[in-house]
């Protein structure tokens, strides 16, 4: 059966021809009809991809007459500094920002990246700074900003790092977290995962599975985006009817052995959500040096999917997140706001998928 191309990659192709000049301005483009005919979707669908265009600037609908290009190309190159700390030590960043360098190959900007990828999160803290006072001395004309985390200032760094680049007029878009915490929301644009809901999906899936009691597992200065799959977690696991408080939470080094002893482990009925991939990596080790049998014992899960995740000795269950998506739709608004900073700031919040793997399933 062949597979329905999506509003995404119409979309996608449309501007692409208009940026390009296969569509000149003030040429008509077809019809709603024609073009839901040529790729075998409905008219609504053509309807919402015009919609987005004409809101971007690259054509005008006019009842009656149809839509017209009034897109001019420029020959303007916009320059984007990129602060994604976290590639050092997750490669979602590292996708991340592959990705937005592919589309700046084929785009109207150029992209700095001055590092901040040390794989120690004390080394990341030295730079971050420093590469943002060199983004904004150079005048940059926007900025992708993932907040830092894991070291015990990085919420007072994240917010002088914002309105250093606030007060220099820069547009800012935040990439998989604030740099507030949930409820509060900055004034900035933020692309994401839902993550209560990769918090819910990954609870409901342990206990789908059998397990009775859930823990969840995070380091110190972790980001505000583990805050909101711990509520995910919660909030599943008490609608289930089981038990979830303080308890179920832990805190600290997974390689500390005299702190993973503490969580209740009941054979064959516990299991554990872990932050990320690393994290569940280090406390795999630690349960199996305490002699505690993953999928015989206890199950558990991580997120990220990282490269890694399958090879492991038990192999991770992991929730993937849509890089290069978060990259694309991050460029769309930052895109957005060079034509009007001052704009209401959007939440954007995309789907991942849980990934199934021997560590979530009894044998």
């Amino acid at each position: 059966m062949k597979s329905r191309i999506s509003y995404r990659t119409i979309y996608n192709t449309l501007k692409d021809q208009i940026v390009k000049e296969a569509f000149r301005p003030g040429s008509m483009l077809p019809t709603e009809q024609t073009l839901a005919e040529k790729y075998s979707v409905s008219r609504p669908t053509i309807a919402k991809v015009y919609n987005q265009l004409q809101e971007e600037g690259f054509v005008k609908k006019t009842k009656g007459l149809g839509t017209v290009v009034v897109y001019q190309c420029s020959n303007t190159t916009y320059t984007f500094g990129l602060l994604l700390p976290g590639a050092g030590e997750s490669e979602i960043f590292s996708i991340i920002n592959d990705q937005l360098l592919r589309q700046s190959d084929i785009g109207r900007f150029n992209c700095l990246w001055e590092g901040a990828t040390a794989s120690s999160a004390e080394i990341r803290k030295t730079l971050i700074e420093t590469c943002c006072e060199s983004y904004i001395n150079k005048k940059v004309d926007g900025i992708f900003f993932s907040p830092l985390e894991r070291v015990p200032d990085s919420y007072e760094i994240n917010l002088r790092i914002c309105k250093a680049v606030k007060e220099a007029n820069i547009p800012l878009i935040l990439i998989d977290r604030d740099v507030l915490a949930f409820p509060e929301r900055s004034e900035f644009d933020l692309v994401c995962i839902d993550n209560f809901n990769a918090g819910c999906v990954m609870a409901q899936h342990l206990i789908e599975q059998g397990c009775e009691i859930i823990h969840f597992f995070h380091r110190p200065d972790s980001a505000n985006s583990v805050a909101l799959r711990l509520s995910g977690v919660r909030d599943v696991v008490l609608k289930n009817g089981y038990q979830f408080n303080s308890h179920n939470i832990f805190n600290g080094n997974p390689e500390d052995l005299d702190f993973v002893k503490q969580m209740e482990i009941i054979p064959g009925k516990t299991g554990i959500v872990c932050a990320n991939d690393s994290t569940a990596a280090v406390l795999m080790s630690s349960l199996d040096a305490l002699d505690i049998k993953i999928s015989s014992d206890v199950l558990m899960c991580g997120y990220d999917d990282m490269k890694y995740s399958k090879h492991l000795k038990h192999s991770l269950t992991s929730y993937r997140q849509p890089c290069e998506e978060i990259a694309n739709i991050s460029i769309e608004l930052l895109m957005r706001r060079l034509k009007d900073n001052d704009r209401i700031p959007i939440t954007v919040t995309l789907t991942g998928e849980i990934v199934v793997r021997n560590s979530s399933q009894f044998l």
